[in-house]
């Protein structure tokens, strides 16, 4: 107690003499001695004895000959230094590659995506035969080159694309490994003019001139369309990646399921953002296993549920011990079952949740499914 008494008069002492010269002055003891070496003056080499072997030593620090006069007085103001220049400046969109294979990479969302990727296509003279916004993909009808506007004709033509060829395409936008961005993917089926057989699509790109063309043209569009600020359309954003049929129901055992009408990959992505929508916390997931595990003694884990400065301070947050000790943890998982996905709710792999927990948590996701 004594010591702090102590510390406290001298730091009364110091800041009650912060006026005086003598303390924080240019002549002070405190004084600022960031401009002493203006005043340093050069002196002569030392010198080492003649029977003593030397070794030149080259300065670590030299100092720089484009230096302020050394007949300059007073204090030195250091310049700011220069503003660096942009040479490059980020975009929404870029083009990725592994192999043949390229795709489009948006920093948006695939409800965004999706009306800038159909606008693109009908305004360059493709005709769209089949579109599912579900599941995020759309296809042309089969078509001639010259078919297509006068640009996108010339520019697939210097591509190597056959002239006289029939043409298809498919669009594919998926969601990407990131919240809330996208990955568009491009890929063409060619048939001989006059052909009227069905050819599927292949799995990856095999017209690489034809397919790189579309991408690049696509890529550059959406990138003017980014640099004029222009709106996008969301009208796309309440059908995609909505399953077309979502119904509560029960099993053999009567246990509550929840019928979701999509494939895997598109359930899997709506059903984790109706969780994240939700009131209770997503603790991990595992896609694999298709389960999200939820802790429903926790709120989500968004801003206005986290404890503020001083909760933290004080303690009043929840410790770890705490939040162990209220757990209730479930797991939600999703299996295929021929065209649809079910959605269970477990305590765990051995265990189905009660009948009142899996109806409370399904009814939940099914109203965020809308």
């Amino acid at each position: 107690m004594k010591r702090l008494a102590g510390l406290s008069t001298l730091a009364l002492i110091i800041s009650s003499t912060a006026g005086c010269g003598w303390v924080w002055g240019p002549n002070g003891y405190f004084r600022d001695r960031g401009s002493d070496y203006l005043e340093a003056t050069q002196t002569a080499p030392m010198q080492l004895p003649a029977d003593v072997a030397s070794k030149r030593l080259d300065p670590l620090l030299p100092i720089p000959r484009n230096v302020a006069s050394d007949t300059q007085k007073g204090e030195f103001v250091v310049p700011r230094p220069q503003q660096l220049a942009a040479t490059a400046t980020a975009t929404d969109f870029s083009l990725q590659k592994s192999g043949d294979a390229r795709w489009i990479l948006a920093q948006r969302s695939p409800a965004e995506v999706w009306p800038i990727a159909h606008q693109y296509f009908e305004d360059n003279g493709f005709r769209i035969a089949e579109e599912r916004p579900q599941t995020g993909e759309f296809n042309t009808a089969w078509q001639r080159i010259d078919e297509l506007s006068a640009s996108m004709a010339k520019r697939l033509t210097g591509s190597g694309a056959t002239a006289d060829a029939q043409t298809r395409v498919r669009v594919r936008i998926e969601p990407g490994v990131q919240r809330n961005t996208s990955e568009i993917y491009i890929v063409s089926v060619e048939r001989p003019s006059g052909s009227t057989a069905d050819t599927d699509f292949p799995a990856r790109t095999t017209n690489l001139g034809f397919d790189s063309a579309l991408n690049d043209d696509l890529l550059a569009s959406m990138n003017r369309s980014s640099e004029k600020g222009g709106s996008v359309s969301l009208l796309a954003a309440r059908d995609f990646d909505t399953p077309n049929r979502v119904a509560l129901s029960t099993d053999g055992s009567g246990n509550p399921i929840l019928n979701v009408g999509t494939d895997l990959d598109r359930a899997w992505s709506s059903v984790g953002r109706a969780l994240d929508q939700g009131e209770w916390r997503v603790e991990d997931i595992n896609r694999s296993l298709g389960l999200y595990y939820i802790n429903l003694a926790e709120k989500a884990k968004t801003p206005e549920n986290e404890p503020g400065f001083f909760s933290r301070l004080f303690g009043s947050a929840p410790n770890k011990e705490q939040v162990e000790a209220r757990a209730e943890r479930y797991q939600v998982r999703l299996s295929k079952v021929g065209d649809n996905v079910q959605v269970t709710v477990e305590k765990n792999i051995n265990t189905v949740a009660p009948a009142d927990v899996a109806r409370r948590v399904l009814g939940v996701i099914q109203d965020n499914l809308g």
